[in-house]
């Protein structure tokens, strides 16, 4: 008569501890890579090179360089939206490299249930 509750051959026990060491091991890996990426710039330019920001992995703004010819107090708006060209396209490299990196962590979990 076999056990209630119990896991035939004992084999699921096992295979839940291996589980928990590889779950432990992607944590720490996670936590290794987000560090790393962390302190990562990124830097992006528009209008051609007039405006560059550089950003880091936590997505903060380090820098915003602007050349003297795009300073014109005749057209504020157009060197506000470079400003904002350039910091938005610097953090979504900031991003794809946060999703790359999840995306390498993660990629032999495929289908399991979290």
């Amino acid at each position: 008569m076999a056990k209630r509750g119990g896991f035939p051959g004992g084999a699921m026990p096992g295979n839940m501890s291996n589980l928990m060491k590889q779950a432990q091991r992607m944590q720490r890996q996670m936590e290794e890579g987000q560090k790393e990426l962390e302190t990562k710039e990124f830097t992006a330019a528009a209008g051609g090179g007039a405006v560059e920001a550089v950003v880091n992995g936590k997505k903060e703004i380090l820098s915003i360089k602007l050349s003297e010819e795009v300073v014109d107090p005749e057209d504020i708006e157009m060197l506000q939206d470079l400003i904002v060209a350039a910091v938005n396209e610097a953090l979504r490299k900031a991003e794809d490299a946060s999703a790359e990196l999840m995306s390498k962590m993660t990629g032999g979990l495929g289908g399991l249930p979290f």
